[in-house]
């Protein structure tokens, strides 16, 4: 794992918590951290992990990076473009459907959109998010329930550009919270297969953080954890690095790279 504040050393965490067959667990109940996922078009990579974090009961939301959402088309200089914010997954879905529904069906953008559809309305900016204001029209979203405040802990990309382009966001946006957010790259190619993979090691992550933080949050007093504070969060915040370490070794053929951030 390359990190940007410092280098993991091992570090001994609680088990994860099993997951059944098709994602769905039962809700443990207690502290849960509260998790983003981004990738370049909020379509492929970020929304498996929105889903699988949803399925395992962790609050969560998801952004694309990149300027428009662009997805392929019949020949490699002929994309689809959109419009973040202001197009669904279902007419994405349906008008994909009316212009090839046998092109769009054999790539695997129409089951994308299917379950994308299912998630929520529609790509996200990154850029766009007033982070910190009530995620209003969004109940119906999965993942929402504890995301009503608009404020993640953890802050997780799926290629490298992301990770930068978050990062040098969060820098531009000068820390008005300030709130630590913890911004954690991993690597996965943008391909149906490798999203699957990359969002149960998104799972096997989070549980992994989470476990980590009930610990450093019984020590300080729910309180002081909750506010988010850097003198309420320094023990949790010390011990990232190392949890990222062992995943790392659990997941070799996905590169993480890890920074604290501000919002």
């Amino acid at each position: 794992m390359e990190t940007a504040n410092g280098n993991p050393s091992s570090a001994s965490a609680a088990p994860a918590a099993p997951a059944q067959q098709n994602g769905h667990r039962e809700d443990p109940g207690g502290f849960k951290l509260k998790f983003c996922t981004v990738c370049a078009s909020n379509q492929n990579r970020s929304m498996e992990g929105h889903l699988r974090l949803a399925l395992a009961n962790y609050p969560v939301i998801s952004f694309g990076t990149g300027s428009l959402v662009r997805l392929p088309g019949p020949t490699i200089t002929q994309p689809n473009v959109y419009k973040f914010n202001e197009t669904s997954y279902d007419s994405i879905y349906r008008e994909l459907e009316a212009k090839d529904p046998r092109l769009y069906r054999a790539n695997g953008l129409l089951n994308m959109l299917g379950r994308n559809r299912n998630i929520k309305w529609g790509p996200e900016r990154w850029q766009d998010w007033q982070v910190g204001m009530p995620r209003v029209k969004k109940e119906t979203d999965k993942g929402f329930e504890g995301m009503e405040g608009g404020v993640a802990d953890i802050v997780i990309t799926c290629e490298e550009r992301c990770w930068d382009a978050v990062v040098d966001d969060l820098l531009n946006r000068g820390s008005p919270l300030n709130r630590a957010v913890h911004v954690i790259n991993i690597d996965i190619k943008d391909n149906h297969e490798e999203a699957s993979v990359g969002g149960r090691a998104m799972v096997d992550l989070a549980d992994s953080l989470n476990n980590v933080a009930k610990e450093e949050r019984e020590k300080v007093g729910a309180a002081a954890f909750d506010s988010g504070s850097g003198a309420g969060r320094a023990s949790f915040d010390e011990r990232v690095p190392e949890v990222i370490g062992e995943w790392q070794e659990r997941w070799p053929n996905l590169p993480a790279t890890w920074t604290l951030a501000w919002f």
